[in-house]
C-alpha cells in the first residue's frame, strides 16, 4: 500500500460530474483507490427514474477479529447552478482552496477518509466505507439499501462516522451527535373552476386552503429539549394552476416541511397534520413523505474518539450539536452509534463551493486518529 494524498483524490472525484442520483465513473475513481489499499469493493445499482438508478458501494478491509468502524458518505452532488467563474466540475486550487461542486459536500471528506486509512497499519478489526450515490435526493435506493445489504450478510459495524460538513466557523468546532427528523407535506384544496364575475357558479378553494395554512402555521409543536431545538413547521410554496385575473381556480396547493426533534415521530406528526387540515376543510387532500426520523446518539466511545482527535489536531473543544439539516445518519443509527463530523460548511451547495486545502489535510489526520482509536491501535 502507498499513502493517498487527500487533496489529489478529492480533485479527481470532483472532476467527475455526479449530480444526484450518481453512478458510474465517480465510483470507479473511489473503487480504484480503495482496492489499492486492500479493500474488497462491492458495488450495486438499484432503482429506476425518478429516484434512481442509484449506485451504492460497500468496501471492506478485514483483518483478525476486532472492532468494526465504518465511514459513511455520498458521491452525489446537487446541480452546479449558474454563476461559476469556471467549470464547476473541473477541480482547481485558488487562494489555498480546492474549488468545485462537491468540494465541501462531501467529496473532500471521502478523500480525507481514504487518505486516513492509507496511513493505518491495520493488524486487526474491520474498516468499511458505506458510500451512496443518492443522499442529496430522496435516498430511496441509497443508504437504506446499503443497510439491507449489510443485514443480509449479518455485517454490523460497532460505530459509524459520517463525513458531512458539520463545522461552522472553523474546522472542528461542531460535531453532530444527532439530527432532527424531516417530514415533507403537500396540501390540495379542491373547488370548481369558474368566472370571477359569476362566483355562485364556481367554488373557490383558495380561501379554504388559506384557513388550513393559517391553522397549521399556528400549531405549537414543542419547546425543544436539552439536546434539540424546538420543532418547526414551515410553508415553502403556495399556488394555483392559473394566474388569470378573471378565473376562479379549480384547485389550490401548498407545500411545507416539518423539522422535528425526538419528542415526535413522523407518523404522529402526519396524524396531527391531517387532523388539523381536515378540521378546517374535510375535503383537503394531504400527501406526506417522511425523509427521516429524529435521532440522538448516546454518549460513548465514538463521542470520545472524535472529540479527542479534534482536540489533538485543532486544539479546540467541539460543540456537540443536533442543529442543521438531516444526514444519512438518520438511517445508519439503526445499525450502531453514529456521529457526523466534517469540514466547515459555509460554501456547501453554493456557487463557488470550496474547501481549504489545509482543512482537508487536517481532516485526514483527524479521521486517522478516529479510525486508529476505533480499531484499538
Amino acid at each position: 500500500m502507498s499513502s493517498i494524498d487527500p487533496v489529489d483524490l478529492a480533485a479527481r472525484l470532483i472532476s467527475v460530474s455526479s449530480v444526484t442520483p450518481a453512478r458510474g465513473e465517480v465510483f470507479d475513481v473511489l473503487d480504484e483507490a480503495l482496492a489499492g489499499l486492500g479493500f474488497t469493493v462491492h458495488r450495486f445499482t438499484l432503482g429506476e427514474a425518478p429516484d434512481g438508478p442509484t449506485e451504492n458501494m460497500v468496501a471492506i478491509r478485514e483483518r483478525r477479529p476486532g472492532p468494526h468502524i465504518g465511514f459513511a458518505g455520498h458521491l452525489d452532488v446537487v446541480p452546479a447552478g449558474e454563476g461559476w467563474t469556471g467549470d464547476a466540475f473541473a477541480a482547481r486550487i485558488e487562494d489555498g482552496r480546492l474549488v468545485g461542486r462537491g468540494a465541501n459536500d462531501m467529496k473532500s471528506a471521502i478523500a480525507a477518509a481514504v487518505a486516513a486509512v492509507s496511513e493505518i497499519d491495520q493488524q486487526s478489526g474491520t474498516l468499511s466505507f458505506l458510500i451512496t450515490g443518492d443522499e442529496e435526493g430522496y435516498a430511496t435506493y441509497g443508504t437504506p439499501r446499503i443497510i439491507d445489504w449489510l443485514n443480509e450478510r449479518s455485517i454490523r459495524p460497532d460505530m459509524i462516522l459520517v463525513g458531512e460538513p458539520t463545522s461552522e466557523t472553523r474546522l472542528g468546532d461542531t460535531v453532530k451527535i444527532g439530527r432532527r427528523g424531516s417530514l415533507n407535506f403537500w396540501l390540495t384544496g379542491k373547488g370548481v373552476q369558474g368566472h370571477v364575475a359569476y362566483p355562485h357558479k364556481a367554488d373557490n378553494p383558495v380561501p379554504r386552503l388559506a384557513k388550513v395554512v393559517a391553522a397549521l402555521s399556528t400549531l405549537h409543536l414543542d419547546d425543544g429539549t436539552d439536546a434539540f431545538p424546538p420543532s418547526n413547521l414551515e410553508f415553502v410554496a403556495l399556488g394555483t394552476p392559473t394566474a388569470a385575473s378573471n378565473l376562479i381556480p379549480g384547485e389550490a396547493t401548498a407545500q411545507g416541511n416539518i423539522r422535528f426533534n425526538n419528542l415526535h415521530t413522523g407518523d404522529e406528526l402526519i396524524r396531527l397534520l391531517t387532523d388539523t387540515a381536515h378540521s378546517v376543510d374535510p375535503t383537503c387532500e394531504v400527501r406526506t413523505r417522511i425523509s427521516g426520523e429524529a435521532f440522538l446518539t448516546p454518549a460513548g466511545k465514538l463521542y470520545d474518539l472524535v472529540t479527542d482527535a479534534i482536540r489533538s489536531e485543532c486544539g479546540i473543544e467541539p460543540e456537540l450539536s443536533t442543529g442543521g439539516g438531516t444526514s444519512d445518519g438518520r438511517f445508519l443509527i439503526k445499525l450502531c452509534p453514529v456521529v457526523d463530523f466534517g469540514l466547515p460548511n459555509a460554501t456547501m451547495h453554493k456557487v463557488g463551493e470550496s474547501a481549504a486545502v489545509s482543512d482537508i489535510e487536517t481532516l485526514a489526520r483527524i479521521y486517522r486518529r478516529v479510525f486508529a482509536g476505533g480499531l484499538g491501535l
